[in-house]
């Protein structure tokens, strides 16, 4: 590595990077560390900064949460792929998903370490619309809703028992979606209360799909999660302790593998790309981009079954 581009959000995990045990960038090895490319103090500042400097560097690291990756994603993906540079993640967020899914450490220090030194892993992101990119999720409906703003205290205190709590608060107001879904396998048309474009183990640090689920993230394929609509809260429990266990045998909801799919509703759905704001569409189509990325990852992790290295591809 000759060059790195440094892109920190300071304001992810609600400030944990300003306020936290380390208040400044953590040490990189020696080899050398050009000043930090940006601090970027709004939103879409990582992709303008990636997009208009990543060219020229080696290897760009990104510092913050879920949110700041997907806009530094964003930013490379506007680069053309034999310029595009390796991508470094230190995760500084509240869920850290992606970081989960790559085995990354949540220690800014090791992490660090990992993204200097570690070894890349081709990735694949998702293309959104014609109109943007997404690193591991592009999802709308209810359980958006309560897994990304039940507050945090909340579910630390009550941890399972704060989903069921704000999902049962939620669902008298709850707007479900007919929604038809075009996927390679065939179509389906329900009123779903959620769905989720994937291509991660975790969603929201809540939704997790366990080892038995069959998920590479460099095969070209996302993995789409639906959710039909209860009918009452008696259905909701279920629903909630399928996701919150991970057993996922309840049959309302539909886990399947696709390379691109397309929803279409009668009104606007709101979305959220990586946590952020996605936009009120009719129609949403997303596609996979395969090997879109080289993540650099803990050499500890290289060889195994769920995140095969590029040699191994």
């Amino acid at each position: 590595m000759k060059s790195l581009l440094l892109v920190i959000n300071p304001a992810a995990g609600k400030g944990s990077f300003r306020h936290g045990p380390a208040p400044r960038p953590p040490p990189f090895p020696h080899g050398g560390l050009p000043p930090p490319g940006g601090v970027p103090p709004q939103h879409g500042d990582a992709t303008d900064i990636t997009a208009r400097e990543g060219a020229g560097y080696d290897r760009v690291v990104c510092v913050g949460g879920d949110g700041t990756l997907g806009e530094t994603v964003t930013g490379l993906m506007q680069l053309p792929a034999e310029k595009r540079p390796t991508l470094g993640y230190i995760p500084m967020g509240t869920t850290n998903d992606f970081a989960h899914t790559l085995g990354l450490s949540h220690d800014p220090v090791q992490a660090a370490y990992v993204a200097a030194y570690g070894n890349p892993l081709a990735v694949d992101a998702g293309h959104f619309n014609n109109r943007g990119y997404f690193t591991y999720v592009a999802a709308f409906g209810a359980f958006t809703e309560v897994t990304y703003e039940t507050p945090q205290e909340q579910k630390n205190n009550m941890g399972f028992f704060a989903y069921v709590l704000d999902g049962m608060r939620r669902l008298p107001n709850l707007t479900h979606r007919w929604t038809r879904v075009e996927y390679d396998g065939g179509i389906l048309e329900d009123d779903f209360l959620f769905g989720a474009v994937s291509n991660s183990r975790s969603i929201a640090g809540i939704i997790k799909l366990k080892e038995s689920v069959d998920i590479s993230l460099n095969d070209g394929m996302f993995e789409v999660i639906l959710i039909r609509t209860p009918e009452s809260l008696l259905q909701l429990g279920p629903i909630l302790t399928n996701i919150l266990t991970s057993s996922f045998t309840s049959e309302d909801i539909i886990i399947l593998h696709t390379q691109s799919v397309r929803f279409t509703f009668r009104d606007p759905v709101a979305w959220t790309l990586d946590g952020e704001d996605g936009g009120s569409h009719s129609v949403v189509q997303c596609q996979n981009t395969r090997h879109a990325l080289q993540f650099i990852i803990d050499p500890a992790r290289v060889g195994k079954e769920t995140i095969p290295t590029l040699e191994q591809k």
